[in-house]
């Protein structure tokens, strides 16, 4: 892979995180607005499907393999309940948490659930085990995300006030 195509990828991916934010805090104004945080979280996930069928149509993917389909594990159909998952807490959490400190405490979630699932090579993944400086990495994240949250308010601690 050359230099441009891996740049290209971290910009994307960095895309992908900075989306994040904006899609909580729309989808909690909305649950405002529709009277219950499911109500926004079904209503993201309706407007995901409605964006996405016509990019699949428009790219004419042919449909996936029925054999695949019947064989498939039940943990592979989970992901789809983990994104509503992740939406409907957005919803709930962003406005009490702000965004700044809700996606810190996402992310740092999601590097440590990362590092396990690197580290016993799950779901097919690569095993890639869980060394010391990667430790220390997750740490040093977890210490940011304390600051995040907690930096402004040099005597508060635990929790917000």
């Amino acid at each position: 892979m050359s230099t441009l195509q891996w740049v290209g990828l971290l910009a994307l991916a960095a895309f992908a995180g900075a989306v994040v934010p904006f899609q909580s805090a729309i989808n909690s104004n909305l649950a405002r607005g529709l009277g219950h945080p499911l109500w926004a979280t079904l209503v993201s996930l309706l407007v995901s499907v409605l964006v996405l069928l016509p990019v699949i149509l428009a790219l004419r993917l042919p449909l996936p393999s029925g054999s695949f389909i019947s064989k498939a594990p039940l943990w592979m159909w989970a992901g789809g309940a983990f994104g509503v998952c992740f939406v409907a807490l957005a919803v709930v959490l962003l406005p009490k948490l702000g965004a700044s400190g809700f996606i810190a405490l996402a992310l740092a979630g999601q590097v440590l659930a990362s590092m396990m699932l690197d580290h016993f090579g799950l779901f097919g993944l690569v095993e890639k085990q869980l060394t010391l400086p990667r430790l220390f990495g997750a740490l040093l994240l977890i210490a940011g995300v304390g600051l995040i949250q907690f930096g402004d308010s040099p005597g508060r601690v635990l929790a917000p006030q």
